[in-house]
């Protein structure tokens, strides 16, 4: 709608589903989704399974003091068993275990709302990178526009000094002009010669550019517009500050980032406060394996609870929560200088359009003069009352102007391409 060319909305098109940073760009977002699925579920308890396990028990061999034999039990097969007087024996176990932490002071929620909100600073990335996506492929495509066009130029000026070259070699051959003509025709087609490999090297170098963009390796692009077509509405309501901003992804995701400081805030805050954690498990343990499904000699339930309350950590704690203090300023700071910088690049733009339109209009009026200019120029030499330099400096100033007019028309579709990228759009 934008734009308004099917050509260039086919190229926009294929960059959104082939570049290469597009699609980097929506791994990264999935990352940050499945980090927020990640922080949701931190206020589940976990669930663990032990299908099937045994454990190796060592027991020595003592007396005790009233001359008994006893045995004392080694439990962990990481402690280095007796050398002598022990037996060893296996105990088989199945169970489930499960352990929840209660999220009593609102870090589970902290970390779930700073999760949701560096998954929207992605969403806002994509979007970010979406737009500008969108405004180079349209930059580029109108680049090769302005190189066609240009070329038609210097193709057209270069028949049009061949023609007053070959007038002047008959006047030369007549005796009615002078070698120091000739060289000074023949530079100024030399010239013209000069500007079409030099615009057919800058055009298949930006071909090239925008077949990156697509995702594609060099190759032919097929285009039929002209940049005499290209053209905006130019009527635009820019509405009051805010509005205009509204879209634009990156305020939207320096608002998130302002977001996920607060969090981090939170976080830092309750990590001052005990932590509770409950754990449970339920299974079967048995020293005979063919007792080990007998639930009313196996079975085992256990539940006990965990309190973790911080009390000197080498100021670990205060320095992290003053930290995010700081951090959470500094993305207040950052947020109103993003929102600062959106309304002076769009309030740049416009004034930009409104200066390059009132110069078009001075080149079109130029370019007329020095057109008519040319035709005068070549009936007053042909009629013997005008010479050469005053042909060819009228043909020097018909190209300067044709091309000065072709590039101030680049400018305004570049113009209109940053307004459409400073006001967020590309991404809906």
């Amino acid at each position: 709608e934008f734009f308004g060319d099917y050509d260039l909305a086919a190229l926009i098109d294929t960059a959104l589903a082939n570049n290469l940073d597009m699609q980097k760009t929506v791994q990264v977002l999935e990352m940050s989704r499945q980090d927020l699925l990640q922080s949701r579920a931190n206020f589940y308890p976990s669930l663990g399974l032990t299908p099937f396990g045994y454990k190796r028990d060592y027991r020595s061999l003592y007396h005790d003091k009233y001359g008994n034999r006893a045995s004392r039990r080694h439990a962990n097969e990481s402690e280095t068993p007796p050398t002598s007087l022990y037996t060893q024996q296996l105990s088989y176990n199945l169970g489930v275990s499960t352990s929840w932490e209660l999220g009593l002071w609102g870090k589970l929620r902290w970390k779930k709302d700073a999760a949701r909100a560096a998954y929207m600073q992605s969403e806002e990335f994509k979007k970010a990178v979406q737009t500008a996506l969108v405004a180079e492929v349209a930059s580029t495509y109108y680049e090769l526009l302005k190189l066609r066009a240009e070329l038609e130029v210097a193709e057209r000026n270069l028949d049009l000094n061949k023609n007053t070259l070959r007038i002047v070699e008959l006047q030369y051959e007549a005796g009615e002009a002078t070698s120091l003509a000739i060289r000074q025709t023949k530079s100024q087609k030399l010239r013209f010669e000069a500007l079409i490999p030099q615009i057919e090297r800058e055009y298949a170098v930006t071909e090239n550019r925008l077949n990156t963009l697509l995702g594609r390796p060099p190759q032919k692009i097929d285009i039929t517009g002209h940049l005499n077509n290209v053209g905006f509405k130019g009527n635009y309501n820019t509405g009051v500050p805010l509005e205009l901003i509204q879209n634009r992804p990156d305020v939207a995701a320096s608002e998130y980032e302002l977001i996920a400081s607060n969090a981090e805030v939170g976080i830092a805050e309750a990590m001052k406060y005990p932590s509770i954690t409950i754990d449970a498990g339920l299974g079967l343990d048995s020293y005979k394996l063919n007792k080990l499904f007998t639930p009313v000699e196996s079975a085992f339930a256990l539940i006990n609870g965990a309190i973790f309350q911080p009390i000197f950590q080498k100021r670990k704690l205060k320095t992290n929560y003053k930290k995010a203090l700081a951090r959470r300023q500094i993305a207040q700071l950052d947020f109103k200088e993003k929102m600062i910088d959106a309304v002076r690049e769009v309030s740049d733009a416009m004034i930009i359009l409104e200066k390059l339109e009132e110069e078009y209009a001075l080149g079109e009026e130029r370019l007329e003069t020095t057109q008519k200019g040319v035709t005068d120029a070549a009936l007053l030499f042909r009629s013997g009352f005008a010479n050469y330099l005053e042909v060819i400096t009228a043909q020097g100033d018909a190209l300067d102007s044709e091309l000065g007019l072709i590039d101030t028309k680049m400018q305004i579709l570049l113009a209109n391409i940053e307004l459409y990228r400073s006001l967020g759009g590309g991404w809906q």
